[in-house]
């Protein structure tokens, strides 16, 4: 800095205090901490030189080198898969995921599309012909649709699954059943004859009409064509089945339709049939044995009597399955319809789409608006298209943020005076934020990590709001460097101050988002790190690029140009002139001061009168502050800010004060300075700020008990959609999850029956399991293989009683009774594989119920084959699936004795059904219970986990808190540590990570009264939440530490310097979380727009408000202190009366000078703020005995660094 000009002529009575001391440091413990820190500083400054003199080309590189980056969203991929974005790293659901993929492959058997059907008028009645007849208007109209794709027709019977499609030698029938076989469709309508209507398979046969569901009568076809060919195997098929009649023996809906079959039971009385009643107990399929559909798939809201009988239900609910892409590319694989299209999966695909879409428009078009009913659809492709358009980019609301944000810092550095105005910095520092922003989202989707909802809907605008914050702090301190800097320093002088913080705060958001990377969510761990690498770029532009800009701007200011247009000259540039001081009048110097010095404030006012611009400097007129003002002479001595312009004299005669307007100097500076710091530090207001605190802190732990956890499909989709409403009459109604009891390899199932029923029977135990109607038995494959073979030893036993069946010959006995034979002579022994004389003395399963081993895998190559309706039941899904091997009956070779065995299993699975899934705590409850059985399980000797998406997506509750308090903890200690070792200073570190931790509780707290349920999303935010805080907390705590002083007046001192930035910033992170407030997801505006603006609030009242407090009452020792011995020589006048200390100065002044004042203030020297330069002794005046610290100053005289100007 420049030394103080001559101060003129002091009286000659006048002697200085006796020097009693050296300045000292308070503790020799803390030259270390200031030894670094100043090291740390030099090194800010030695940047800042740096990029100041190579300005243009640090901004060449630097927008080049982000800009590069930035193209890396080209390659950025979005990922919408729920399993690959919920479930959990490294989790067993994420290995027994990727066990099941390894041995079936990625996708599910089938895919489901849903019809929900409610009264217009809540709780109404659904069980009438009515309502009914309704429903099969909307089904009928979802089963007819068509969509034409690669010059092909697609409809229901070409793409529906069919489940068990048996094998027919006879060509002819085997396509005939083929065409006729029924899709899979769970619905109410099938307890009636109506039910047929949705089946659109029909084949035709000569001298008959189309046969059709509608018409088929299966036992009079088979009577009709059983003279042209044998189908006796197949006849014994559908008996097993139990398809009697199918659909014609069922009542009609409507009995007056003129196509309802005579062998329909109210065919002749005409009467409708009572819809509970039919209902009662469920529906079935064409196979009464093998396709029920409980109620509980059926009906919701169900009523029933005393006794148990179905009286009224609420909503009915059809559900279509269709076959997967890949299930469809392999059965049109080679077919003639697909042979000259290239048919290929993604074909497929789009195919399943195109019509899933379709079914959902005209389903929900299918009644009209007046209809006492309504239709809700829904379907897996619905799914997909939420979450493709809640993972897109909305470019108006980007676009609109940073615009908005570009406004406000235009608008809040803006300036009267041009050379003070940083309108153009505003502006180019938000551009830079932005490309800050896209440069690191460049380089994540560079680095691979996949992008998502949270990524493209919620990180731009976070990121700006936290981005622009440095701005703010750095454009701030610029304007503040003090006035005597040289010119080439300005930029270095700037980053000594501020680099400090910038650099806290920024590793420490770095810190917070890579600890929130522990939530093992792909899709949050993902957010996480994207948002860890982007605040990593933004702080490389901040302290890289920014401070070039910040150049660009002095240079356009000493170049006397317009802010903003800065192509214009200001049309009043200041022109120099000579400045004679003025004497101070009868004001006095306080007792106490020592220090002397004069200060430079201009501002530029241009003469109506005249051509020229004259510089006035205006007189400082309150040396001594009013005793009424709080805080005393602390406050308000002359050592605080000389910043204010204040009265200025008129006339050159006749003087007298007049203050300039307070709206014209009135800033938040200001208001911190004089309105604010002066109320908060009263000792009633620290208390009130306390009490009130505390309040806020014990009413938010009562808050935390009431988050639950959770987070419903509801939450996510945008409420007033039509798959909103969907989802909610899904969830109140049919809260239905189908599951899986997978059994893996690594243990033998022909010797683990036993433990294989004994599961079984655990996991159906379980309350939320829905238990199968008493009247049918268990539907697993173990079940119906080992039910299976007690058929067929049942058929032996009759044909070898009667004697059809001979050691020697089976051709004369039934099929099943064949069958047997071939197995009961079966040894599993590859030498010797079949042995006669076993028919009579063994049995297929024996009197436990169990298979012999030896017969185990044989018998299951032998049940897949022989009973395809029964496998496609169970929904085994066997890997290594068992060879294929056709029975033939009249072989005479003896080949067909020989049956391979199986290979042993490594996977198989029991399905089951959960039900009354309403919150989180039942999910829980069920994955508990499940977990247990397959535990037990494990102790026998079988390997077992339950699958489906209760486990896939729910599962992670079970550890979300503990996971959510580790890394908090984690964050907590990591915090400290950082602001430790950047402070050097554990107490005021200790402070902060208190504040953050009330914080992170009250925010907690706070989601409890909003109804926001604890998930991963809010984990991730309120792990981030502590490193966010950090911003708030550490430029007032930094300020705090490096002032001298009370801790009254260094709490006002911090809040002086910070209150400006820190709130400029806060405001510029609420303006960037704004444009989420337009989101069309209810989700993204509760769960990040509300949780981040009470966080930003929560930031703002702990940072400005309760910290400074605690700092005035717990904060740590200054640094550094100045210590004298109290000496009763002060400042003696010669003049008579007040004595006030004069200048010895002409009264009068030449003519040419109209307005021309000098400014003085009387200081103490205050403590440097971070970076601040410290005069050395030798340059201090001989009548001051206020010097800084001689260990002080040598190592902030080595800090200024290679760009230091010799004085």
């Amino acid at each position: 800095m420049a030394r103080p000009p001559p101060l003129g002529e002091l009286s000659p009575c006048y002697s200085p205090p006796a020097r009693s001391a050296a300045p000292q440091i308070l503790a020799g413990s803390l030259k270390a901490p200031l030894w670094l820190r100043a090291y740390f500083q030099g090194l800010l400054f030695s940047l800042g030189c740096g990029i100041q003199k190579h300005c243009g080309k640090v901004l060449f590189l630097g927008f080049l080198a982000f800009g590069a980056l930035a193209l890396g969203l080209r390659v950025a991929v979005i990922e919408t898969d729920l399993e690959q974005l919920w479930v959990e790293v490294g989790s067993r659901v994420s290995q027994e995921l990727h066990y099941t993929k390894e041995k079936l492959g990625e996708e599910a058997a089938y895919t489901s599309q849903m019809l929900i059907q409610t009264a217009r008028q809540e709780g109404e009645n659904v069980l009438t012909p009515e309502a009914l007849g309704l429903h099969l208007q909307a089904a009928l109209t979802a089963s007819k649709v068509q969509v034409s794709l690669y010059g092909k027709s697609w409809d229901l019977n070409k793409i529906c699954y069919k489940s068990g499609v048996p094998l027919i030698e006879n060509g002819m029938i085997e396509r005939m059943i083929e065409k006729l076989f029924p899709c899979v469709i769970l619905t109410p309508l099938d307890c009636f004859w109506e039910g047929a209507k949705l089946q659109g398979g029909s084949a035709y046969l000569p001298g008959r009409p189309d046969i059709q569901w509608t018409n088929l009568d299966p036992e009079q076809l088979l009577e009709e064509l059983g003279p042209f060919a044998s189908l006796e195997g197949f006849r014994e098929l559908l008996d097993k089945a139990q398809v009697g009649q199918a659909y014609v023996g069922r009542p009609c809906l409507d009995p007056d339709d003129v196509h309802c079959p005579p062998s329909a039971p109210n065919y002749h009385s005409r009467q409708a049939p009572s819809v509970a009643q039919e209902l009662s107990g469920g529906c079935h399929g064409f196979s009464h044995k093998f396709m029920h559909w409980q109620e509980e798939l059926l009906l919701g809201g169900m009523a029933r009597d005393l006794q148990g009988q179905l009286l009224r239900a609420e909503a009915l609910q059809s559900t279509f399955l269709l076959m997967s892409p890949r299930q469809l590319y392999e059965h049109f694989r080679g077919d003639y319809q697909t042979h000259d299209i290239g048919w290929s999966e993604e074909q497929a695909s789009t195919v399943l789409q195109a019509w899933q879409r379709r079914f959902v428009q005209l389903a929900q078009e299918a009644l009209p608006e007046n209809s006492s009913q309504q239709i809700h659809a829904f379907s897996s492709t619905t799914l997909d298209d939420i979450l493709h358009t809640f993972s897109e980019v909305s470019a108006a609301r980007v676009v609109g943020g940073y615009l908005l944000m570009l406004a406000y810092a235009c608008v809040t550095m803006l300036r009267w005076d041009c050379a003070q105005s940083q309108g153009a910095v505003g502006l180019a520092g938000v551009l830079l934020v932005a490309l800050a922003v896209a440069s690191g989202l460049g380089l994540c989707a560079l680095l691979g990590i996949t992008f998502n909802a949270a990524t493209t809907q919620v990180l731009p605008f976070l990121a700006l709001g936290i981005g622009v914050d440095d701005i703010f702090l750095l454009a701030h301190a610029f304007t503040e460097v003090p006035s005597g800097t040289p010119v080439q320093e300005c930029m270095g002088e700037c980053l000594r101050r501020t680099g400090t913080s910038v650099a806290l705060t920024s590793i420490n958001n770095m810190v917070a988002f890579f600890m929130a990377a522990l939530v093992p969510i792909p899709a949050l761990r993902a957010f996480s790190l994207q948002a860890a690498i982007v605040v990593g770029c933004n702080f490389a532009a901040v302290m890289l690029v920014f401070p070039a800009v910040l150049s660009l701007d002095l240079h356009r200011r000493h170049c006397q140009r317009l802010d903003v247009l800065c192509c214009f000259s200001s049309p009043c540039s200041a022109r120099v002139i000579q400045i004679l001081p003025q004497e101070l009048g009868d004001r006095t110097v306080p007792v106490g001061i020592a220090h002397l010095t004069t200060t430079v404030q201009a501002f530029t006012h241009c003469e109506a009168s005249s051509q020229h611009v004259v510089t006035i400097l205006p007189p400082q007129t309150h040396l001594v502050p009013s005793p009424s003002e709080p805080l005393g002479s602390e406050l308000f001595s002359p050592g605080g800010s000389t910043r204010d312009l204040l009265s200025q004299e008129e006339g050159t005669r006749q003087k007298t004060d007049c203050k300039s307007l307070s709206c014209a100097r009135w800033n938040l500076a200001h208001f911190a300075r004089y309105q604010f710091a002066p109320l908060l530090l009263q000792p009633q207001a620290k208390a009130m700020v306390l009490v009130f605190f505390g309040a806020l802190l014990g009413l938010s732990l009562y808050g935390a008990t009431l988050v639950q956890d959770g987070l419903a499909l509801t939450d996510v989709v945008p409420r007033g959609t039509k798959e909103h409403a969907f989802l909610s009459a899904q969830l109140r109604y049919f809260s239905l999850y189908e599951v899986a009891l997978v059994t893996q390899g690594g243990f033998d199932y022909a010797h683990s029956q036993r433990a294989l029923f004994d599961l079984h029977q655990r996991f159906s135990s379980l309350k939320a399991v829905l238990p199968p109607p008493v009247t049918q038995a268990p539907r697993t494959w173990l079940h119906y293989y080992r039910n299976w073979l007690q058929g067929i030893q049942a058929a032996f036993d009759q044909d070898w009683a009667s004697g059809r069946i001979t050691h020697h010959s089976y051709r004369n006995g039934s099929e099943d009774g064949a069958l047997a034979y071939k197995l009961l002579i079966q040894t599993g022994n590859a030498q010797e594989p079949l042995d006669f004389s076993q028919l009579a003395t063994r049995k297929l399963v024996t009197k436990e119920g169990l298979i012999p081993p030896e017969l185990f895998y044989v018998g299951l190559t032998v049940w897949v084959s022989s009973d395809p309706l029964g496998l496609a039941a169970s929904q085994a899904n066997f890997y290594p699936p068992p060879p294929e091997w056709l029975h033939d009956k009249y072989d005479t070779t003896g080949e067909n004795l020989r049956i391979p065995a199986a290979q042993p299993l490594e996977f198989a699975q029991f399905p089951f059904l959960l039900r009354g899934l309403q919150k989180t705590a039942d999910f829980v409850e069920a994955i508990e219970g499940a977990r247990a059985a397959c535990a037990e399980a494990g102790q026998a000797g079988v390997h077992a986990y339950p699958s489906g998406s209760p486990f896939l997506f729910w599962e992670q509750y079970l550890g979300l808190r503990r996971c959510f308090l580790l890394a908090v903890c984690i964050l907590l200690v990591c915090t400290f540590l950082v602001c430790a070792l950047l402070l050097l200073n554990p107490w005021t570190a200790g402070l902060i990570v208190l504040v953050l931790v009330m914080m992170t509780v009250e925010l907690f707290g706070i989601m409890g009264f909003l109804g926001i349920k604890l998930s991963a999303i809010p984990v991730v935010i309120l792990v981030a939440s502590v490193g966010i805080g950090v911003e708030f907390t550490v430029h007032v705590a930094l300020g705090f530490l490096t002032t001298q002083g009370s801790r009254n007046l260094r709490a006002a001192r911090a809040l002086e310097h910070t209150f400006a930035p820190v709130t400029d910033g806060a405001v510029s992170t609420l303006l960037g979380l704004l444009m989420l407030a337009g989101s069309n997801f209810d989700f993204i505006v509760r769960y990040f727009f509300m949780v981040l603006t009470v966080l930003t609030l929560l930031g703002l009242l702990h940072g400005l408000v309760l910290l400074p407090v605690l700092l005035s009452i717990l904060g740590p020792p200054p640094e550094v202190v100045q210590m004298y011995k109290e000496t009763p020589q002060v400042l003696s006048l010669a003049t008579s009366g007040e004595g006030g200390l004069r200048w010895g100065v002409s009264p009068t002044l030449p003519q040419s000078f109209a307005r021309v004042t000098t400014s003085m203030t009387v200081a103490l020297h205050p403590p440097p703020l971070p970076g601040a330069y410290i005069h050395s002794a030798s340059d201090e005046p001989m009548w001051s005995p206020a010097a800084t610290p001689a260990t002080n100053d040598s190592s902030n005289s080595n800090s200024r660094g290679p760009c230091l100007a010799t004085e």
